[in-house]
């Protein structure tokens, strides 16, 4: 058999386990179904409840939930004023699909990967969170030779301790980026994705509050500067109800909230039960082969 011979026959067994409307019972397995109803009341509640802040937030879903531009344009037709990314390849993805917006909440290191999300800004709004004067410099460089401009977010640890600077390390950060050409600072970014997790909703609160007092240090420190930030992005589909009573932030970064998962089921609500503010919308079908005893199954 050639290359070819195998190339034909591979692309011939390829097909899709069922269509939009099919019945559960002629889908062939394993698939992953989206009900699409539940995801639409989702997006539904979610526009409702921002629209409820009187403008005071924004939201922008991180499409790292679904990567898929198609989701994230419906997304968009909610009311929401882009997406969030969490690396170079999802941001090409969603600009190729007809994304216009999109914050990588990540840092992009090196001009290699950089040189293939940073012309991306010709074609949309591209804004790149940062946390090095080294990685500022390469935004810098890459964006000039594209002749575009990058908005930087200065990514602040808020206590997750994976990524972001502290406090005291976000001026000198931000007044190199006014140095520096084909960069803009924009604003900071301040999410802590751990406690979208905490179980019981009073230590979430906590946990939330703490995370949000470093984020109102730090642009205090910033107006302290003389340095104006009205831009201020984070929180999650398990904190967001938090972080809009606390005032500091602007933006929202929920994304789950489309589809949900058996994590956030552990969580526990504001009324002390299974959180539930949104409905499982994502599930995979499977067929069972065989059953061994009351708890082993074969898949």
């Amino acid at each position: 058999m050639t290359m070819a011979d195998q190339d034909t026959t591979s692309r011939a067994i390829v097909r899709q386990p069922c269509k939009i409307g099919d019945k559960i019972e002629n889908i062939d397995t394993p698939a992953l179904l989206v009900d699409l109803d539940k995801m639409e009341r989702n997006m539904q509640k979610m526009a409702s409840l921002v629209d409820g802040f009187d403008g005071r937030f924004k939201l922008r879903p991180h499409a790292k939930t679904h990567k898929c531009p198609d989701i994230a344009k419906i997304q968009i037709q909610h009311g929401a004023v882009g997406v969030c990314v969490q690396k170079g390849t999802e941001a090409e993805a969603m600009v190729r699909g007809g994304v216009k917006d999109v914050l990588v909440t990540n840092e992009i290191i090196g001009k290699t990967k950089l040189s293939r999300v940073v012309p991306l800004a010709k074609e949309a709004h591209i804004t790149i969170c940062v946390d090095s004067a080294e990685n500022l410099r390469q935004i810098s460089e890459v964006a000039k030779t594209h002749d575009v401009i990058i908005d930087i977010l200065i990514d602040v640890n808020v206590e997750m301790y994976r990524c972001g600077v502290e406090p005291d390390e976000v001026v000198p950060l931000v007044k190199l980026v006014q140095e520096l050409p084909n960069v803009n600072f924009a604003g900071l970014q301040c999410y802590n994705g751990f406690n979208q997790h905490v179980r019981d909703a009073p230590l979430r609160m906590v946990a939330t509050k703490r995370a949000m007092d470093i984020a109102a240090l730090t642009k205090q420190k910033l107006a302290d500067a003389g340095i104006e930030c009205n831009y201020l992005t984070g929180a999650g589909t398990g904190t967001f109800k938090y972080e809009t009573k606390f005032g500091v932030l602007n933006e929202l970064q929920c994304g789950s909230y489309i589809f949900m998962d058996a994590d956030y089921s552990r969580n526990r609500g504001d009324d002390g039960k299974a959180f539930h503010d949104f409905e499982q919308s994502l599930f995979v079908l499977a067929t069972v082969q065989s059953r061994q005893s009351r708890t082993i199954y074969s898949c």
